[in-house]
């Protein structure tokens, strides 16, 4: 599952590669001025990579992580 940011911010991860989630889960949270949006998990799975470094910059609809199926 490809994991992207819902608008243009600044990247905050809170997982990392390798690690378990759920459905629900924050993987990430993308920040623009005043306004905070946390990326949730679709499903159930395992952290394959993170796309970006902690607190790059990123353009709404930018690839953010991939969670393998488990």
């Amino acid at each position: 599952m490809r994991i992207c940011a819902p608008f243009a911010g600044i990247v905050r991860y809170h997982v990392v590669a390798g690690q378990e989630v759920r459905a629900g889960d924050i993987i990430a949270t993308v920040e623009a001025t005043k306004l905070e949006a946390p990326v949730p998990s679709p499903g159930p799975g395992v952290i394959a990579g993170l796309a970006l470094p902690e607190f790059a910059d990123v353009l709404g609809g930018d690839l953010l992580a991939e969670v393998e199926e488990k």
